[in-house]
């Protein structure tokens, strides 16, 4: 059993396509910012080398727009690092226009697609609620 949780939490009313790449870049930001996270690399039978992955489980959690800015908020709360998308930044092209529609945003008006997180697990526990199992 871990004593951490890695939490990723989409938002429930977008497109398929939208959770999975939200999902994707929220976890790559985590694990940026936590490289101890990140195993060893892989090698299958053949010798063949994959990228390593993250050495533990990723939860993915669903919330409404509401509960999200709770989240969001208590990862500010609580000074816990967290990964944040945007719904602006669906419509930007790279990491620069990333960064730079997301530099325009104060928390309190921020359109929240997804954010995410890893921390103590009953932190994570307390900063989730709202959240509920992605389906």
């Amino acid at each position: 059993m871990f004593e951490t949780k890695f939490v990723v939490i989409v938002r429930d009313d977008l497109a398929v396509w939208q959770k999975l790449n939200v999902t994707a870049f929220l976890a790559t930001g985590v694990a940026a910012g936590k490289p101890e996270i990140i195993g060893e690399t892989y090698l299958d039978g053949a010798g063949n080398v994959y990228n390593p992955m993250s050495i533990q489980p990723i939860i993915v959690l669903s919330a409404d727009s509401a509960a999200l800015a709770k989240i969001h908020q208590r990862t500010l709360e609580r000074a816990v690092p967290a990964s944040l998308y945007i719904e602006p930044m669906f419509t930007t092209g790279h990491d620069a226009a990333n960064r730079e529609i997301f530099s325009k945003f104060v928390p309190e008006e921020a359109e929240i697609a997804g954010i995410a997180f890893h921390t103590d697990r009953k932190v994570a526990d307390k900063i989730s609620k709202g959240a509920r199992m992605h389906s």
